[in-house]
């Protein structure tokens, strides 16, 4: 005589539900899904009239675009202009610098930037760190001027040492030139200039237009300079 535990009696009753379609409860299953049929093509959408633009957002929302960078230096002359395709600017630190050491090498100039100053979009501390031991001291806050506090997590080793060296007379003064430096360049160029979108389509294309733009703004700089000092 074979003698069956609860516990198995419920298994083979399950097993009898299932066969026959039927929770436990006496409703049917529903309908298995459909297996998964990943599409022929990609359901994605891109810009026709410009493939290599992203979707990136600005203040005041999102564009289509590209993100224009420029590096200046403390007479607001454009040393280097690239376009990138992401936002915020984290990443695009080093290359800026190494565009502007080509830049200047190109010109025959052998100067080679002592302290670049950034905003805290630009943190990148392995760039920074391998700018810092090539020789350029590098001065950018780890936290951005619309927060109140540090950012959660980033405080203790490099972080503090920058916020110790913003603090200080030297360091705050140094950093305080920044929105001096690079913000004019930008506000002349959108408000003065009346130069607020690029026209051309293309990453190649509207990389010559911007760096186009940087180098009038170069030059009207020049020509103000020598009226001045006629």
């Amino acid at each position: 005589m074979a003698v069956m535990s609860r516990h198995s009696v419920r298994r083979a009753a399950a097993s009898v539900d299932r066969a026959r379609g039927r929770m436990k409860d006496g409703r049917r299953f529903g309908r298995p899904p459909d297996p998964y049929q990943p599409p022929a093509v990609p359901q994605r959408t891109v810009n026709l009239t410009d493939p290599d633009s992203r979707l990136l957002k600005g203040l005041r929302g999102w564009l289509q675009g590209y993100n224009a960078q420029a590096l200046c230096n403390d007479r607001q002359i454009v040393l280097a202009a690239e376009i990138s395709l992401t936002v915020p600017d984290f990443g695009n630190l080093e290359p800026m610098l190494d565009a502007a050491k080509r830049e200047l090498q190109g010109a025959g100039i052998d100067a080679r930037p002592e302290t670049v100053l950034a905003d805290a979009g630009y943190w990148h501390q392995p760039q920074m760190e391998r700018l810092v031991a090539a020789g350029t001291q590098v001065l950018i806050p780890p936290d951005s001027g619309k927060r109140r506090g540090s950012r959660p997590g980033w405080n203790g080793g490099f972080y503090n040492f920058m916020r110790s060296v913003l603090d200080t007379e030297l360091g705050g003064g140094l950093y305080r030139r920044r929105q001096q430096l690079i913000e004019p360049v930008f506000a002349n160029t959108k408000h003065n200039r009346g130069i607020t979108r690029l026209h051309r389509r293309g990453r190649a294309a509207v990389r010559t237009e911007w760096r186009l733009i940087t180098a009038t703004h170069n030059l009207l700089k020049l020509h103000r300079h020598q009226l001045a000092a006629a």
